[in-house]
């Protein structure tokens, strides 16, 4: 990966342990994948940068972070269509390493990860 990727994501969603205020009720309505670099992880991340106004991509020198607020719906076909070549959801799952908030598999053809508890109830 060249210094210009990673460079160009200096954003950074989480808060220093010194800014963390533990006491404090608040809830966050976030919700991301880790995934590890590889073809398939850099077209699912671009084409939810392009698509997505928020959602924030992290590149890492062997990962790839996909943040964002609320939800975050993953099609696998227009996420084939992207890539060039099939996107399955069993092959997006392995390419997860991780993800916080709740994911749904709808059908063959889209996976959510909800930031928002309580929108995930109609799925459960």
């Amino acid at each position: 990966m060249s210094s210009i990727a990673r460079d160009s994501s200096n954003q950074n969603i989480f808060k220093s342990m010194k800014d963390i205020d533990l006491t404090s009720r608040e809830v966050s309505h976030q919700c991301g994948v880790t995934m590890n670099d590889s073809v398939e992880a850099r077209a699912i991340a671009e084409f939810m940068e392009e698509n997505d106004p928020k959602v924030t991509i992290t590149y890492n020198p062997a990962t790839i972070r996909i943040d964002g607020e609320g939800k975050l719906i993953f099609q696998m076909s227009e996420i084939t269509e992207f890539l060039g070549r099939e996107m399955t959801a069993e092959t997006f799952e392995v390419n997860t390493s991780t993800h916080y908030g709740r994911m749904v598999r709808v059908d063959d053809d889209t996976v959510i990860l909800f930031g928002d508890m309580n929108e995930v109830m109609e799925y459960i």
